[in-house]
């Protein structure tokens, strides 16, 4: 198990739970699911690394790039990675993060199966203010914080010039 200390858990939750308060739409469309699967691609690029991105609304498939250097396992990755999102409503990472701190798992606590659920940073619920989750924003390719981490920054950015545009 993680051996990350009890004040450590609820410090990283803390930070899970306010950026789920925070990186919420009014509105989800297919283009913004583009432009928001490009800003990821860049970023990554940037990097120079490589992620599968996966972006789905209502189980609908709306952005989806493997990018070269990925396997067939980064794709199933981001699949259950979402699936977890589907089921809690929260991140990945977020559910992760709890199930460590319990020292519990998937199986062990929800009976969930691994093959169709993993609890790894990298998949965001994508939340519609006044509606809750309705679909996931999943990258899989870097260690699970950074997975995560990637999400957030690039939902975080975008939802700055989104609302910079609309104020001005």
């Amino acid at each position: 198990w993680d051996e990350m200390a009890i004040n450590e858990y609820e410090q990283e939750l803390a930070v899970l739970e306010q950026e789920e308060r925070e990186l919420q739409f009014s509105a989800f469309t297919s283009e913004m699911a583009l432009t928001v699967g490009m800003m990821l691609y860049e970023e990554v690029k940037r990097r120079g690394k490589a992620v599968v991105i996966h972006i789905a609304r209502n189980q609908q498939c709306l952005f989806h790039l493997a990018m070269e250097g990925t396997t067939l396992d980064n794709d199933d990755w981001v699949r259950r990675k979402s699936n977890v999102v589907h089921h809690f409503g929260q991140s990945s990472y977020h559910v992760g993060t709890k199930l460590r701190q319990q020292e519990k798992t998937l199986e062990n606590k929800y009976g969930l199966a691994l093959r169709d659920y993993a609890d790894h940073g990298g998949a965001f619920p994508l939340i519609i203010k006044a509606v809750g989750p309705v679909g996931t924003i999943a990258v899989s390719g870097l260690p699970q914080k950074e997975d995560h981490e990637l999400v957030v920054g690039v939902l975080r950015n975008y939802l700055a010039e989104l609302n910079g545009a609309t104020t001005r």
